[in-house]
């Protein structure tokens, strides 16, 4: 169980933090060009896509984190175990609290406003998927060797 629960942890913190990336860089600033017109059902139709990519692996990273912290201690630093836990914490917050009702507000009608708070709130997330990426490898780094 503990090979599977660390390439799940490998595999969905450093596919996140790709996505993440093209989200924060080119994702989000391109929603400003989509056009008022048939804007909301793109962004309906942007969130239930989107939904099936990062819903899986999120909660990838969620169990695998959760593994981790709760079941197998050993493995990983208490300060890396802590921290991963606290990451990810501020990362789900922030999705749940800003960057959702952001997208549910632009599902209803397009305002510039919006778009560009999605772009400057969504910084925590990329910030906090980079660092978790970077921990993540050199954790699994040190305890190979």
């Amino acid at each position: 169980m503990e090979k599977i629960a660390l390439g799940a942890l490998l595999i969905s913190t450093i596919t996140m933090t790709g996505l993440i990336w093209f989200v924060q860089v080119v994702h989000y600033p391109l929603f400003q060009w989509v056009g008022e017109k048939g804007y909301t059902k793109y962004q309906n139709r942007h969130m239930s896509l989107t939904t099936y990519v990062v819903g899986p692996l999120m909660l990838m990273e969620l169990l695998s984190s959760a593994y981790f912290l709760l079941i197998d201690n050993y493995l990983f630093s208490t300060a890396f175990l802590w921290g991963n836990a606290i990451l990810l914490g501020i990362i789900w917050l922030s999705t749940a609290l800003l960057q959702v009702p952001l997208h549910q507000n632009l599902t209803e009608k397009y305002e510039l406003n919006y778009a560009q708070k999605l772009v400057s709130t969504n910084w925590i997330r990329t910030i906090c998927w980079s660092i978790r990426s970077v921990w993540v490898v050199l954790e699994v780094i040190s305890f190979i060797r």
